[in-house]
């Protein structure tokens, strides 16, 4: 099994960026995809970026030409840089990870979630 240990969330003013983190750790094959989500009060979660195992990246419109999405596959990491943050990105960001725990068995996890406010 999988567990991911989110870091990097807090107050940040409009404007201003941010690096979250997501370090993956315990028994897997491989992890295939890893990425964000994020879930504001009283919304749905929804995805912000994803990473394939080969550095393809997939973006949510709200968020393309400010935010990059990179990871560490030697330390199983997986990095997310947003630019410009605006009042509508607060929400609680949680990391996810698709992995195989062998050739035929994919299985997904979930941080925990941190806690992103952007206001002045």
């Amino acid at each position: 099994q999988v567990q991911l240990v989110e870091s990097g969330g807090g107050l940040v003013q409009p404007g201003g960026s941010l690096r979250l983190s997501c370090a993956a750790s315990g028994s897997f094959f491989t992890i295939n995809v890893m990425g964000w989500y994020r879930q504001a009060p009283g919304k749905e979660r929804e995805l912000v970026a994803t990473i394939s195992s080969g550095d393809s990246a997939n973006f949510a419109d709200s968020v393309k030409g400010r935010t990059t999405i990179s990871r560490d596959n030697g330390k199983n990491t997986v990095y997310l840089q947003m630019n410009n943050l605006k009042p509508e990105d607060t929400a609680v960001y949680f990391c996810n990870a698709d992995y195989s725990l062998d050739p035929f068995r994919r299985r997904g996890a979930w941080g925990q979630g941190t806690l992103v406010t952007v206001s002045s």
